[in-house]
């Protein structure tokens, strides 16, 4: 296996000895750090794969408010040079960012979605205004706001209340804010039942259900003690990025990861079928 450091944007990406055809995309979340580990662990399978830092970088946001969507989109066309089909895997805020890439993108035959959200959430800038996480064509996307109000401070903090409660309150942002995921052309889910930076459940058990008869096929790996980070088979338990309580156990984690692990490698080896989409 070869390794080869990228630029503009940074990151890393992993060149199998015998390659399946298959390209990966992978996306972290809030910590903002480039997974060369579970990159790695995609090249293990055969998978051309690669792992970007998109915010935080050399002429990049200082935090995830207003990323451009052509950011992935660039590296998904890039890979698609070289491979026959390309997914997009990403945790939390990057797994926003992947459903997106699902659902505008031809050139993604996949989405692995870890903690997923349903909806786009607000980001905020290095001077606390609050917008969109994504934006596409130089448009920010439609976002759901935060609900501060009587928000409770807890060390380290525990963002699913807020979450819930931001939902509820802005209920009549969420139509504009969901992300199409009914044009994703296969798509794998993973959620802990203990997540408490978000309810990674209730979001992934949307997306399922709006893909309910899309003809296009979802697999939902949950795990009821889990938490926030899935850790994959192999894989060294993830540190640093935002200090939160996240939920779950080492123990947890490993275990949805191994399910998880599962779900993705029939993916990644089923034929194409080239299912038809929904309609419009």
């Amino acid at each position: 296996m070869r390794r080869i450091e990228l630029d503009n944007p940074e990151g890393v990406q992993w060149i199998p000895d015998q390659h399946s055809g298959d390209g990966v995309l992978v996306l972290a979340g809030s910590s903002g750090r480039v997974d060369s580990d579970r990159a790695r662990k995609f090249a293990d399978h055969g998978c051309r794969s690669e792992s970007i830092r998109w915010f935080g970088g050399h002429h990049q946001h200082d935090g995830p408010w207003e990323i451009p969507l052509e950011t992935f989109l660039e590296r998904i066309t890039a890979l698609k040079e070289s491979c026959d089909r390309v997914y997009v895997v990403g945790t939390s805020f990057g797994s926003e960012a992947a459903l997106l890439c699902g659902a505008h993108s031809d050139a993604v035959s996949g989405v692995v979605a870890f903690a997923p959200s349903d909806v786009v959430w607000a980001g905020f800038d290095s001077e606390q205004r609050e917008t969109s996480h994504w934006t596409s064509e130089g448009e920010p996307l439609p976002y759901v706001p935060f609900d501060f109000q009587s928000n409770a401070q807890q060390s380290p903090p525990r963002y699913l209340p807020l979450y819930e409660r931001s939902r509820a309150t802005f209920a009549d942002r969420i139509a504009s804010a969901t992300i199409p995921v009914e044009r994703i052309k296969s798509l794998v889910l993973v959620a802990g039942g203990d997540d408490q930076v978000w309810p990674s459940v209730a979001h992934a058990t949307r997306i399922r259900d709006a893909r309910d008869g899309c003809g296009y096929p979802t697999d939902l790996v949950t795990d009821d003690a889990a938490g926030h980070r899935t850790i994959l088979p192999g894989e060294s338990v993830a540190v640093g990025g935002t200090v939160m309580h996240r939920g779950g156990t080492e123990t947890a984690d490993r275990a949805l990861g191994f399910a998880a692990w599962g779900a993705i490698t029939r993916m990644l080896d089923a034929d194409s079928n080239n299912p038809q989409p929904c309609s419009p």
